[in-house]
This record gives structure tokens, sequence and C-alpha cells, in this order.
């Protein structure tokens, strides 16, 4: 719902109406990532209300910059951002607790280099994000919407890809990742005809896993399973 605010920032998760790629939980945070909240949105959150970024004045530095949609509870964002420290990482994630554990995170390693959105995606492309300011998305797992009268609400489809291709300079890429079959071919079809976009591996085929993307518990058990992880790595034209 467009009115439902946030305790902290007092803003509106989303302003856009219709179809949701998300539905808000109502998950409590713990009382560590309350504490967290409490001493670090100050310093690393952002809000709608700031308007468009200007990376350089925000970081304080020229970087490569990175912006992750929808990063759960952080630790994968948190592990990206320590391990390269000459890059500058933005996150986004609609739930709160996985915000508190983030920034959990970002206390606990000492990083300097994330700064972080508890809004829609969506209202942080429209309304964030200069065109042409970031050299990677990631979109690591989203909600699958297995059941088929649910798959309109996938957040990767052509209108989404086009306004992030946008927000990429040229030669920037997107970064996408499903364990979810179905999924996977959903996403190489939308990408595969996306205008601007050029797939990373011979013959429009999956990425491997790069090495930067670091293993999750959910998918080391999955692995452990059986289960498959796809990979899709496109850079823009144009």
């Amino acid at each position: 719902m467009t009115d439902q605010k946030d305790s902290a920032t007092d803003e509106p998760v989303t302003t856009r109406k219709g179809i949701r790629s998300f539905v808000l939980r109502q998950g409590r945070m713990t009382s560590g990532q309350e504490k967290a909240w409490e001493r670090s949105w100050p310093r690393f959150g952002l809000s709608r209300s700031d308007g468009m970024i200007e990376p350089r004045e925000l970081f304080g530095r020229q970087a490569m910059l990175n912006l992750e949609i929808g990063f759960g509870m952080g630790q994968s964002l948190a592990t990206m951002a320590e391990a390269a420290p000459e890059q500058d990482f933005i996150g986004v994630e609609v739930h709160r607790p996985g915000v508190g554990a983030l920034l959990k995170e970002v206390e606990d390693r000492g990083l300097e280099n994330v700064r972080v959105y508890n809004i829609d995606a969506n209202d942080v492309i429209d309304f964030c994000l200069p065109d042409a300011s970031l050299d990677r998305v990631m979109v690591f797992f989203p909600d699958p919407w297995h059941k088929k009268r649910h798959h309109k609400r996938r957040l990767i489809q052509p209108e989404f890809v086009q306004r992030l291709r946008h927000k990429l300079r040229v030669g920037g890429v997107l970064h996408l990742t499903t364990d979810w079959e179905n999924y996977s071919e959903h996403m190489m079809a939308v990408m595969s005809t996306a205008e601007g976009f050029a797939n990373t591996m011979p013959e429009n085929g999956f990425s491997p896993r790069p090495k930067d993307r670091p293993i999750t518990k959910f998918e080391e058990r999955g692995l452990g399973k059986g289960h498959g992880v796809w990979d899709l790595v496109f850079r823009r034209t144009n």
C-alpha cells in the first residue's frame, strides 16, 4: 500500500500503484538489528526525499558503483563490499529486518562503502539515480512467483530492464541470478530480446557464477540437494 510508512524514515515504501513484485512482510527486527538501525541509519541510510544522488559527493570519491536490488538480510552485499573496498555499493530492500541486518553487518565489518534504501527499487530508479551512474546492477534470487497466475509479478520484465539500462553506463553490467529454472528461462527470454544489452557469454548461454558473487547459506543448502542456480550477465551496449 502506498501509504504504509516506515517509522524511521516516515516515507511510504512505494509510490507506485498496480502490480508489485513484493509483498511486505511484518517481521520484527531483533534487538541487535534495531540498535544497528538507530546507530547507523543516519549515516548510511538514503531516502526518497534526498532526491537524485551525486555518487562522488555521497561516497566522497570517484569509484565503481554497484547497486543490489533486494539484498535480503544483507550478508552477501556486505561480503562483496568488504572484499572490494575500492568499490562503492548501494543496497535496496523493502523489508526493515533485512535493512537492520545489513546495517549490523556494516558496523561489525567496519564498512564505509555501503549505503542503503528501505523503499521500492522502482522509486530508487525513478527518483534517486542519475542516468548512466551505475557500473553494475545485481538482482540475486528475486521472488520467482512460481505459480503461473503470479508470473506478472516477477520483477524482471522488459519495461523494468529498460529502466535499469538507462541507469547503467554504456559497458555496465546487469547480473541476474535465480534458483528457479522456469524463472531463469523467463529472464533469458527477456534479456535476449532487450534493446541495448548483449550477453557476455557465447551462444547466449548462462554464465558460470562470477567469483565475486558470494554463495549464500540458502544457496549452499540448495546445491547440496542438487538444485540448480542460473546466472545471467549482460552488458549495456548503447
